[in-house]
Order: structure tokens, then sequence, then C-alpha cells
């Protein structure tokens, strides 16, 4: 049976419900595997960002820790996205018994390590948490970081508020992450 809609005549079953001919549904098959590979591709590509209101937590890492090891550093990259400015004041995680914000530097010619009050996040500013500088150091390590593993953290910031994010364990020594 055709039933004529418009000026394109389309056949369809008794129930109403529109056959199409075989060439369309290829097509549609392909369409339909290009959205899901794309859609699959962004979604890989953003897997590592953490947005809190208008801050961006991105690719967070540690390195794995030898056995018996009680310290660890996490890093990542933050960027405030907004207007206003504002702080990280603190992180916790289930995997240590302490969890501080710590700034590493020279003094003098000797590099020293300090806890921080809070990090701050200028508008339209990124801070890069990296080994040698800002880090999140987990201290009383309940067990070693292993290289695949993934660790919560949740960061807590003065105006956006807390944030559990995943840190992935790369590789003893890794210089940044490598997603």
């Amino acid at each position: 049976m055709l039933r004529a809609t418009g000026d394109v005549r389309v056949p369809v079953r008794a129930s109403g419900a529109t056959l199409l001919p075989k060439r369309f549904i290829p097509m549609s098959r392909s369409i339909a595997f290009v959205l899901l590979a794309g859609a699959l591709l962004c979604g890989a590509a953003t897997a590592d960002d953490y947005p809190v209101k208008t801050l961006r937590v991105s690719n967070p890492f540690a390195r794995a820790t030898p056995p018996g090891a009680k310290v660890a550093g996490a890093f990542m990259s933050i960027e405030n996205q907004g207007k206003e400015a504002d702080r990280l004041v603190s992180a916790s995680s289930p995997v240590a018994g302490v969890v501080e914000i710590h700034e590493m530097g020279m003094d003098g010619g000797i590099m020293t390590m300090r806890a921080v009050k809070s990090i701050e996040l200028k508008p339209g500013a990124k801070v890069e948490l990296r080994p040698g500088g800002y880090h999140v150091m987990l201290e009383d390590l309940k067990q070693p970081l292993k290289q695949g593993d993934q660790i919560p953290v949740t960061l807590t910031f003065e105006k956006a508020g807390k944030v559990e994010i995943k840190v992935k364990v790369e590789a003893m020594g890794a210089a940044a992450h490598t997603h």
C-alpha cells in the first residue's frame, strides 16, 4: 500500500508504520556508528576532567610508590574559567591518614617543602600542581599506590565547594599524566 505524503510517496504497512527502502538502512547504520564513535572519543578526551561550578580539574595523577612508602603526591591542573577568584582550601582521601596541600620551592639553594593553607585560583588562570611545585600530599598511606590503580581524592574549594576526582596512578617517577 502506498500513501502520499506531500510530493513523496512512501510505502507503509497496514498498521501505519513507515517502511524505509533498503538503501536507507546502511546509511542510517553508518550515521549511528559515526555518532557513537564520536561520542566515545569525546568522552575519552574529557574523562579526566572534573568540572565544579566555574573550575575545571584536569588530568589528576600520582606516582606509584614502593612497598613501605608512607607518602605520595597527587598532581593535576586546576583552571578557573570564571570571573571571580577561588581557592583550593583542602583535600581528603581514604587511602591516606593525612592529606595536605604542599608547595615545594628553593630556599638558598636548598629544596624545601611546606604545607600551605590554600592555593589561589585567579579568574581565567590555570594552576599546575606538579612535581617540584604545588601538590596534594598524601601522608600515612594505608597501602602502596600501584600503577594502573585509581584513587579517590576529594578537593574542597572556598566558593565552588567539593568535587571527588579519580587520581590515576602512573609509573614511579612519572613526570606527567600519560593518558
